[in-house]
């Protein structure tokens, strides 16, 4: 076994790493750039290297100066995590040239795989079943276009070296083909360095449904099960549940052997996942094969008992695979949740900021949390947003939907914006529920997922109140305490007046709404009047932001996070964000871009899809925004005419740089 690992990775995989190899009694090497000078992963890690720049492509992508950091700290092994050159068939033949050992598959099997179109072809020979579809090396868009008249739409264009859901298009229709397949082209060659295509017939209601295989350097191969990864938006997994709701013994097996056979016909070597779509009658076709560890892979962990990492160092090593095909088995469902900064009702828009806050739940036999940040730890514009993947254990779906339920309400994240709660929505949703799966189950149930914007609640409002008064007693007892008189009644926050009781006036504004709770002093409680109501109201602060609320005769346990003028509010599972209102410094909000459009993050602008002076409707594309690795579509507000772009194609922009000169209305 090995002495000492590099992990070539950062975030959440690298700490996953870590934790098995200090298990194992190995030491680690991590690297990082300059944006991740004090990551989680650099602080568990023995030693750490500094790379270069926050751009991955000037540190995490450098393959020399990963070799180099082996050499220089005796590394032996590297194990490059998921992402990155995690399936690079180049990186990982310079490491077998340095003397340095692969925690991989061999190059010639990333090489096979790597190449969607050369792994169909490959497929085809070792007899396992494949979509519909077009896989050829010539990429003349008018051949394409015809290929995809040939099969019917809808049609799916997908980057033949992609992964993760980037270089994807769905194409509905045939006048639709063109634009569809340019910008598939442009964010594969920005994500792969290739923009190579191939299409597929996109079936109706598909499943996805992956198996995991493991092969040692002995020609043993075994698969670990499914998992059912249909919950997907924007092609990109959101959440992944083992086993698979519905699957039988008999197709259970039949996918196994398949993927095993897919795994044999390149020579594998470790951990890979072999990715099938399945039809809602029971037919599966050949999609892709991970050839590295999935970010699901967790869920398979928690119903098999086995650590893969661990597997992945005894096989890396040498050693052969731990487990026969017919020593393992099946116990109980998993269910992976995975954290987002991210804003679900714009279109899933990654987030950036410092986590002001981060408690996760508590973790337990049923409940894991696999994260690569703390609270304090910033989400930067450089890499993928993820803050945690959350993995809940139980004997039935059932109990894991309902331990789900529980660990997100637990969950709590201030100072940017997260999916937790349409997360909470969506392990609530019925159809998700009853286990009615499907690629497209998030649109079909938008509705239920995605409902109106809805007032902050009244006991969310009452409780951020009680806060503001609870702080405001917090703070004048710490004065007091390092004064000179610390006995003093000019420190209370009692609201003591001599003829009359004191009243005043606290205010938020909830969105674009202003709200005034009208409060009352009555010695040791409140009277606060709102929204037309009057409560009696009382508190005490608890550790930390968390405090026992009594809102006439009911009790409450809520936490109100206060960072600057704003406050994040976490009251029975939800999450709510108000603003602090101080009359002295309110000013009128007013056009503050004049009538400009903003970049909703940092990015760089790759087209330009209007012309200056043009008339436009609501709704019209306008320029294309490339950010954490994705495309962003800016469209016009309303009809009007665009005056002028600030940037020119390839120029980086700034969070909140504008965009575009617009003016609204008829000209």
């Amino acid at each position: 076994m090995f002495n000492k690992i590099l992990i070539a990775n950062r975030g959440e995989i690298a700490c996953r790493v870590i934790k098995t190899a200090r298990r194992m009694g190995i030491r680690t090497v991590a690297v990082y750039s300059e944006a991740d000078a004090n990551a989680r992963h650099v602080r568990l890690a023995d030693e750490a290297v500094l790379l270069g720049p926050a751009a991955a492509r000037e540190s995490y992508l450098v393959a020399d100066k990963i070799i180099e950091a082996c050499q220089r700290t005796g590394a032996q092994a590297v194990h490059p995590g998921y992402g990155f050159l995690s399936e690079n068939e180049e990186f990982a033949e310079a490491l077998s040239a340095a003397g340095l050992v692969f925690i991989g598959p061999p190059a010639s099997a990333i090489r096979a795989m790597g190449s969607k179109s050369e792994a169909k072809k490959l497929m085809g020979t070792a007899k396992v079943p494949l979509t519909p579809g077009y896989h050829g090396d010539d990429q003349r868009p008018t051949l394409l276009y015809a290929e995809a008249e040939k099969i019917g739409y809808p049609v799916l264009i997908k980057a033949a070296a992609g992964g993760g859901g980037k270089g994807m298009r769905l194409v509905e229709k045939s006048e639709d083909f063109p634009d569809a397949l340019a910008s598939c082209k442009r964010e594969a060659l920005s994500s792969f360095g290739d923009d190579h295509v191939l299409i597929e017939k996109y079936i109706t209601k598909p499943r996805h449904v992956e198996i995991q295989v493991f092969a040692d350097t002995l020609g043993n191969c075994v698969y670990l099960f499914e998992r059912d990864c249909s919950v997907q938006r924007r092609h990109q997994k959101v959440l992944e549940e083992a086993p698979a709701p519905g699957m039988t013994d008999a197709r259970r097996r039949e996918m196994g052997e398949a993927a095993v056979a897919a795994a044999k016909a390149v020579g594998y070597v470790g951990a890979g996942t072999v990715e099938f779509i399945a039809n809602q009658d029971g037919s599966f076709f050949f999609m892709e094969m991970n050839t590295r560890l999935q970010v699901e892979h967790p869920v398979t962990e928690m119903i098999t008992g086995q650590d893969l990492v661990e597997w992945q160092l005894r096989v890396a090593a040498g050693q052969p695979l731990p487990l026969r095909q017919e020593q393992l088995e099946i116990r109980g469902h998993a269910l992976e949740a995975r954290i987002y900064a991210e804003d679900a009702s714009k279109g899933f828009l990654p987030a950036t900021g410092k986590l002001v806050r981060l408690v996760p739940p508590a973790e337990s036999i049923n409940v894991r949390v696999d994260t690569g940040v703390e609270e304090g730890d910033e989400i930067t514009p450089f890499y993928d947003p993820m803050i945690a993947k959350l993995i809940v254990w139980d004997e039935t779906r059932d109990g894991a939907l309902a331990r789900m339920r529980k660990a997100l309400a637990d969950y709590r994240v201030a100072g940017l914006t997260t999916n937790i709660d349409f997360l909470s929505r969506l392990v609530a949703c019925p159809a998700f529920a009853k286990a009615d799966l499907d690629t497209g189950l998030i649109e079909r149930q938008k509705d239920f997922l995605f409902p109106a914007a809805q007032p902050v609640p009244r006991d969310a409002l009452l409780v951020a109140t009680v806060g503001e008064l609870l702080w405001e007693q917090h703070a004048a007892r710490q004065a007091a305490q390092h004064s000179g008189d610390p006995f003093s009644p000019w420190h209370a926050r009692d609201g003591w007046r001599m003829n009359l009781s004191a009243a005043r006036t606290i205010s938020f504004m909830d969105g674009e709404t202003l709200v005034e709770a009208r409060v009352r002093y009555l010695g040791e409680r409140w009277e606060i009047s709102l929204g037309g109501e009057t409560t009696v109201a009382s508190g005490r602060k608890l550790e930390g932001d968390r405090f026992a609320v009594e809102l006439d005769d009911r009790r409450l346990i809520a936490s109100v996070v206060a960072v600057d003028d704003k406050r994040t509010v976490f009251l029975q599972g939800s999450t709510y964000s108000l603003l602090r209102d101080d009359p002295l410094h309110r000013v009128d909000a007013g056009d503050s871009h004049g009538g400009g459009l903003t970049a909703p993050m940092p990015g760089k602008v790759v087209a330009l899809l209007a012309q200056p002076g043009q008339k436009v409707d609501k709704g019209t594309p306008l320029l294309i925004l490339e950010a954490m690795k994705m495309e962003h579509t800016i469209t016009a507000p309303a009809a009007g005419t665009l005056k002028a772009f600030c940037y020119a194609a390839g120029e980086q922009v700034a969070d909140g740089a504008a965009l575009v000169e617009f003016e609204t209305g008829v000209v």
